[in-house]
């Protein structure tokens, strides 16, 4: 199920979920965009290991990776949006951050 969600994170670049599954779902995409950033075949294939979709890996790699080439860690935010009506969890919408413009 983590991965499901880490690969619709990485594609949607926004997903809502409960709290205690983003809080979870953010150290691997953290671990992952690491990987990314550093860009070897050993990188690949360990982040290939959690994302099975080449177009997804591909993204990670090329595109979601140069764009935190200089910031180190706090590549997403989690917001809490409120209680789910039906049984109480705590709902969360989890987002990558966007590139900040200098």
């Amino acid at each position: 199920m983590l991965k499901n969600m880490v690969v619709s994170l990485l594609k949607h670049e926004r997903i809502e979920s409960t709290e205690a599954k983003a809080k979870e779902v953010r150290c691997l995409v953290e671990k992952l965009i690491t990987l990314g950033k550093k860009g070897d075949l050993s990188a690949r294939r360990q982040a290939s290991r959690i994302i099975r979709d080449k177009k997804i890996l591909r993204k990670l790699f090329d595109e979601i990776a140069n764009r935190y080439q200089k910031v180190n860690g706090g590549y997403t935010r989690i917001i809490k949006i409120g209680i789910r009506r039906g049984d109480g969890a705590y709902r969360a919408l989890m987002e990558l951050i966007p590139k900040k413009t200098d």
